[in-house]
């Protein structure tokens, strides 16, 4: 999956017109996978492939065209729905799937008149689409990848010791919730929980005070190990599908009161958003990196190293966290750039590590299972991907365009995070983006 093939080609462009488009997510180069239906019609589930402004209807593509016997029945799960049979096939099959939808939607080859009359009828309008979490998640593991994170939370709390001692030899992760877990544009109620005010013995029953947002990846897991056998650092980029964008909304003062001693409940089960879109691990190729440890640091122990993993385990991906507060949407006024940071500088571990580590023990993950990436906080202090950081624990509030404050998530405030990949000699792909919007607590 970390290989260059024709699909890259910086040179293809596609008769969808809109992935032309400048800053287009969705170009011929990316071809992410999403499940979906039309919003006005509510006709049923359905995966589609991204390109450009529009989705290639996979349900219709199905019957528009003579596919290869191959080809058809792996569209068949497809045109149903079911994104994990797909997920589920070999590297190999995925591979020779993509490079025929990538002929199928490419300008100037031989086919291309022909693909172009019989799919175009098959094209959905983003705009039009209703979308829905990608995939089955079966199962849930939030990591906490970040040292960066790590260290500048762990100065809130420990100035003189951040980094517990394990943190540079073990990928530190929990068990989350996966039920809980919704698509972009699915807005949720602020958390109740218990909480400890300042300088009080006993907790309130209370909305959250101090609810955070949590700029995260979720990779998406291919394969299913039989429970005992773990999967090696050889197979584990196998292992992973893809990645989309992931929010893992925290109630930090919630937290900070029940996380003692086994960690984040509550204030991390209300609710997750993904974003809709998949994009496979094999889009990510152009952007690949080597995977780096300090020498001062503690070298990754060898189940956890591979010569693969240290030349191309790492991605380089750019995300951003955006606002809009109510009072900014309420004057039209667009969301403002919160913080920027980067894949490849923020994640002390690579995504096939994670892979590795999880299963080393003899668990079993399932085909849709997802990880968490944990917060991707780059180096510098305004590269934070919690409020908690950026705010330096809430004492000191971000100024905002309109002059408003935050030190954390408001009611009405809309969160929204991006993400791209751009590499000199090929085409810059893009994540979508993924956006919620916080709304007020239920009422007692």
């Amino acid at each position: 999956m970390t290989k260059l093939n024709q699909t890259h080609d910086v040179t293809l462009t596609s008769w969808v017109l809109s992935a032309q488009a400048a800053g287009c997510d969705f170009p011929i180069q990316n071809l992410p996978f999403g499940r979906f239906q039309l919003a006005a019609k509510k006709d049923g589930w359905r995966i589609g492939i991204a390109i450009g402004d529009q989705i290639l209807d996979l349900r219709q593509a199905l019957s528009a065209v003579a596919w290869e016997s191959s080809i058809a029945k792996m569209l068949a799960p497809l045109a149903a729905g079911d994104l994990n049979a797909h997920m589920a096939e070999s590297p190999a099959n995925r591979s020779s799937f993509r490079a025929v939808m990538s002929e199928a939607l490419r300008a100037g080859s031989p086919k291309s008149a022909d693909f172009a009359t019989k799919l175009a009828g098959c094209l959905v309008a983003q705009a039009d689409a209703e979308m829905s979490v990608p995939c089955r998640i079966g199962d849930y593991t939030d990591f906490f990848t970040s040292i960066h994170h790590a260290t500048s939370v762990g100065k809130l709390f420990r100035p003189d010791s951040p980094l517990l001692p394990n943190y540079k030899y073990v990928p530190i992760g929990y068990h989350g919730r996966a039920s809980s877990i919704n698509v972009s544009g699915a807005n949720f109620k602020r958390p109740m929980g218990q909480i400890l005010p300042p300088g009080q013995e006993s907790p309130v029953f209370a909305p959250s005070r101090r609810l955070d947002y949590e700029l995260e990846l979720a990779a998406y897991i291919s394969a299913s190990n039989v429970q005992g056998e773990p999967i090696a650092m050889a197979d584990a980029e196998d292992a992973l599908f893809g990645i989309g964008l992931f929010n893992d909304w925290s109630a930090r003062d919630v937290q900070a009161w029940e996380y003692q001693p086994l960690g984040p409940f509550l204030a991390k089960s209300f609710a997750s958003t993904v974003s809709p879109w998949i994009v496979t691990m094999e889009a990510f190729a152009p952007f690949r990196m080597p995977f780096t440890r300090s020498s001062n640091d503690p070298q990754p122990m060898p189940y956890l190293a591979s010569e693969a993993n240290s030349r191309s385990g790492a991605i380089n991906m750019t995300l951003e966290v955006w606002l809009q507060t109510k009072a900014m949407a309420n004057a039209g006024m667009a969301a403002t750039k919160l913080s920027t940071s980067n894949f490849a500088d923020a994640s002390y571990w690579t995504l096939a590590q994670l892979v590795a580590h999880h299963t080393v023990n003899g668990c079993n993950l399932q085909v849709g299972d997802m990880f968490g990436s944990g917060t991707q906080s780059g180096p510098k202090p305004e590269e934070g991907g919690s409020l908690l950081e950026l705010s330096k624990g809430g004492k000191q509030p971000l100024e905002l365009p309109n002059g408003e404050k935050r030190t954390f998530l408001e009611d009405g405030d809309t969160v929204i995070f991006r993400g791209h990949c751009e590499s000199a000699g090929h085409a810059s792909i893009g994540l979508g983006e993924v956006r919620a919007t916080v709304l007020p607590a239920r009422t007692v």
